[in-house]
C-alpha cells in the first residue's frame, strides 16, 4: 500500500461536525473579538465571504459576518475595503470580499481568468473599454450612475444594463484594472486598482502551484476536514492538479486520509493536528446562518455532515416551495434544527417570520426560545442603521 492510499481514520459525523464547526468558527460566542479589526481577522481566516444581491433581509455579506462578530457594524467592512484596504472584491467561487494579502494568488485570473466569461464580455466595444478608464484616470473613482452620455442599448440579459459603459467597467474589474474601492448596498465604485492600493506596480501573479497550496490551505483552515470537491468548489478543472497536490502531502504526512461516516467512496483529508485537538460538543450556541455562509453554501457537503438538505427556494415557483423564498438554516450547538423564512418590513421596523420549519429530530420546546431570541437579536441587527 502506498502512502497516499494508507487506511483512512474513521470519524463519525458527530465528531466531522464539530471540526468543521470549529473551524469555520461557530462554535464560540465571539471567537474574532467585537471591534473594527474583527471584520479583517474574519475574512482571512474564512478566505472570503460572499457577496449577493437579494435583499429581502440584510444582504448576505453583512450576514455572514454578523453571524461571527456579534458587536458587526455595516461601516466596519466599509472600514476594511475602503479606508484600510485590507479586503477587496472579486471571483472565488461567486463575488466575494477577499483579503488583499492574498490578492497576488489572484492575480493570474485577473490576466487570464476574465476569458472564461468572453461571452459576456464579446460585446464590449475596445472604445467603450478605454472611455471607461480614462474617465476615471481623468476624474476619478466612478459609479455607473456617474456615466450619463452613453448611447443606450437594448439588453440582451436580464441582469445586463443598457448602458454599455456597465459591461466595460466589469471587464475591467476582471482584467484588475479596476477595483471597487467602496459599495453602497449593490451599487458599486470603481477606481484603478493601483492607485486605490497606492501601488507603483501591481504584485506578480503567484505561479499557479502556490494558488493550489494556497487554495488548499485555505480549505484546510476555513473547512477542518476537506474533499476534493469542497477544497475545489465550482472549479473543476483544478481537481487532477489539486489530488496530485492532496497525495504528495499524505506521502510527507501533512494530511492524513479520513473515512468520513456516511461519505461512501468520497475521500476526505485533515491535517493530524487537527484531529488530536477535536474540540467538544458545543453548547449554548444559536445561530441563523445565511443561505450563502460558507457553511451551508456547499448542499452536499452540509447535507453529508449535518443530515440537513438545505433548499434555496427564492428562484422556485411558489406552490413548489418547502421552506420559503428565503429560509435560514437554524444551529443550534451542533445541529441544524430548523429553516426559518423570514423577511425584514423596514417601513414598520419589524422582522416577520414567514414560515417555520423543523427539521432534524431535535426536541422543538427545548430550541424554541432560544431561537426566539436569536430572532430578536437578528432583528435588531437588521433595523440598526
Amino acid at each position: 500500500m502506498s502512502a497516499a492510499s494508507r487506511k483512512p481514520v474513521a470519524l463519525g459525523k458527530p465528531a466531522a461536525r464539530r471540526l468543521w464547526l470549529n473551524a469555520q468558527r461557530l462554535d464560540t460566542q465571539v471567537p474574532f473579538g467585537d471591534g473594527p479589526e474583527a471584520t479583517r481577522a474574519a475574512i482571512e481566516h474564512l478566505g472570503y465571504v460572499q457577496i449577493d444581491t437579494i435583499n429581502v433581509i440584510e444582504r448576505c455579506h453583512h450576514h455572514i459576518l454578523h453571524t461571527r462578530i456579534p458587536a458587526y457594524r455595516r461601516d466596519h467592512l466599509h472600514r476594511a475595503q475602503s479606508v484600510d484596504k485590507s479586503v477587496f472584491e472579486y471571483w472565488t467561487h461567486a463575488l466575494s470580499y477577499v483579503p488583499t494579502r492574498d490578492i497576488h494568488f489572484f492575480r493570474g485570473a485577473m490576466k487570464n481568468g476574465w476569458h472564461r466569461r468572453s461571452t459576456w464580455f464579446s460585446g464590449v466595444k475596445e472604445a467603450d473599454l478605454r472611455r471607461v478608464l480614462r474617465l476615471i484616470r481623468r476624474n476619478g473613482a466612478l459609479t455607473i450612475r456617474d456615466i450619463d452620455d452613453d448611447v443606450l442599448v437594448e439588453k440582451d440579459h436580464a441582469w445586463a444594463s443598457r448602458k454599455p459603459s456597465k459591461r466595460a467597467l466589469q471587464l475591467a474589474f476582471f482584467r484588475g484594472e479596476l477595483t471597487v474601492s467602496r459599495r453602497a448596498g449593490m451599487l458599486k465604485t470603481y477606481e484603478l486598482t493601483n492607485r486605490h492600493f497606492g501601488w507603483d506596480r501591481p504584485p506578480r501573479p503567484a505561479p499557479e502551484r502556490e494558488v493550489l497550496d494556497y487554495l488548499l490551505d485555505r480549505a484546510l483552515r476555513a473547512q477542518g476536514i476537506v474533499s476534493l470537491d469542497s477544497v475545489c468548489h465550482l472549479d473543476a478543472p483544478r481537481k487532477p492538479a489539486m489530488r496530485r497536490l492532496i497525495e504528495a502531502r499524505v506521502r510527507r504526512k501533512e494530511l492524513m486520509p479520513i473515512a468520513v461516516e456516511g461519505a461512501g467512496k468520497v475521500e476526505h483529508w485533515a491535517r493530524p493536528e487537527s484531529l488530536e485537538a477535536a474540540p467538544e460538543p458545543a453548547g449554548g450556541i444559536v445561530r441563523l446562518l445565511s443561505p450563502f455562509d460558507p457553511l451551508v453554501i456547499q448542499r452536499k457537503r452540509l447535507h453529508l455532515f449535518f443530515d440537513y438538505e438545505h433548499r434555496f427556494e427564492a428562484y422556485v415557483p411558489k406552490e413548489k416551495r418547502v421552506f420559503g423564498y428565503f429560509a435560514l438554516p437554524v444551529l443550534v450547538d451542533d445541529a441544524i434544527v430548523a429553516a426559518i423564512d423570514i423577511k425584514t418590513d423596514r417601513e414598520k421596523g419589524r422582522l416577520l417570520v414567514q414560515q417555520w420549519t423543523w427539521v432534524g429530530n431535535g426536541a422543538p420546546r427545548l430550541h424554541k426560545q432560544r431561537i426566539e431570541q436569536a430572532l430578536h437579536r437578528f432583528e435588531r441587527f437588521q433595523l440598526d442603521r
